[in-house]
C-alpha cells in the first residue's frame, strides 16, 4: 500500500493511494494514522475516491521531532568525502547519527526557496527514508524490521559552507526547504527487501548518483537497533539512511545547486521525488 498527504482547502489530509485515486483517511494527519494500533487503522479508511490529478501532494508525514540522519553510510561516499577533504578514509564502527529540523521538510513537486545570502554551496543527497510505525526502545536487530511503517524518498539538501562554518552538521542541513520528502510512503509488504533497491539522483536530467541500498555499511535493521538503544522511537519518526557517492561538493570541480535547477531522487519501488530550486 501507498500512503499520501494531499492538500484540501489549504490543509494537508491523509489518504491511501491506489493507482490514480486517493481514498481519504478519517484522521487529522498521516502522523495520527501511523500512531494508531495497526488493528485500528482499517476502520479509519473511507470509501470515498479523489482523483490524484485533481490535488497537490504535501510531504507525506511531518514527524514530532527532528529527522534522524546517518552520515557516511555508503562506502564510496565515505571515500569521496575523504578525498574531497584531503583526509584518510576511516570507516565508522557505529552509525554516525545527526539530525535535521522538521521545519526543513518540503513537499514533493514544491519549489525550494533557498537564500543566496546564507549559502553559495547548496548540495544534494538522495536518500532512502524509513518511517517508524510503532513506539519502541532497545530493539533487537532481528525484530527491527517489524517496527517500520514504510519507506519514502528524501533529498538531504545541505549548505556545505554553513556545515563547515558551524563545525557540525545541524545548521547546514536544517534550513527551510532543505528536506524534500515523498512523494508517498510505501509499506514494507509492497516495497520488499529495502537492501536491494536502486537509488539515483538526477540534476536537470543528468544522472549524478547511481547506486543500490545493498551498499549501505549499516543496514536498516542495524540502524534501528543502534538508534533505539536507550532511546524511545516514536510512530512517525523518520530515519534518513545515508547517501551514495556522487554528491556535488565531492565532484571535480564541485557542483552546487543553481537557481532554476530541477532535482530528482528516484528509488526503485517508490518512485520519483522531484523538486525545482529557487535561489534568491
Amino acid at each position: 500500500m501507498r500512503y499520501v498527504s494531499y492538500l484540501q482547502a489549504g490543509e494537508a489530509r491523509p489518504g491511501l493511494l491506489t493507482e490514480t485515486t486517493i481514498t481519504p483517511i478519517r484522521t487529522m494527519s498521516l502522523l495520527e494514522f501511523i500512531a494508531l494500533p495497526p488493528s485500528a487503522r482499517t476502520a479509519h479508511i473511507t470509501s470515498e475516491r479523489i482523483a490524484l490529478e485533481s490535488v497537490s501532494l504535501a510531504a507525506p508525514v511531518i514527524p514530532r521531532r527532528n529527522i534522524f540522519c546517518v552520515g557516511r553510510n555508503y562506502l564510496e561516499h565515505a571515500k569521496e568525502r575523504a578525498r574531497a577533504l584531503g583526509r584518510e578514509v576511516k570507516l565508522p564502527d557505529l552509525p554516525a547519527f545527526f539530525t535535521k529540523a522538521p521545519g526543513a521538510i518540503a513537499a514533493p513537486g514544491a519549489q525550494l526557496h533557498l537564500q543566496a545570502r546564507l549559502s553559495s554551496e547548496y548540495d544534494f543527497e538522495a536518500e532512502l527514508a524509513v518511517v517508524i510505525g510503532t513506539r519502541c526502545k532497545d530493539v533487537a536487530e532481528d525484530k527491527a524490521m517489524d517496527t517500520i511503517f514504510g519507506y519514502t524518498c528524501l533529498n538531504d539538501v545541505t549548505a556545505r559552507d554553513l556545515q563547515r562554518a558551524h563545525l557540525q552538521w545541524f545548521k547546514g542541513k536544517s534550513l527551510d526547504d532543505c528536506a524534500p520528502l515523498g512523494p508517498w510512503i510505501v509499506t514494507p509488504e509492497e516495497f520488499g527487501d529495502p537492501q536491494a533497491r536502486a537509488i539515483a539522483f538526477r540534476l536537470n536530467g543528468i544522472e549524478k548518483q547511481s547506486s543500490t541500498t545493498a551498499q549501505m555499511l549499516f543496514p536498516i535493521r542495524r540502524l534501528i537497533a543502534e538508534l533505539s538503544k536507550g532511546m524511545t522511537l516514536l510512530p512517525g519518526d523518520i530515519i534518513a539512511t545515508g547517501t551514495p557517492e556522487g554528491v556535488g561538493f565531492a565532484r571535480t570541480p564541485p557542483e552546487f545547486l543553481r537557481d532554476g535547477d530541477t532535482m530528482e531522487v528516484e528509488i526503485d519501488g517508490i518512485g520519483i521525488l522531484r523538486n525545482t530550486v529557487r535561489i534568491s
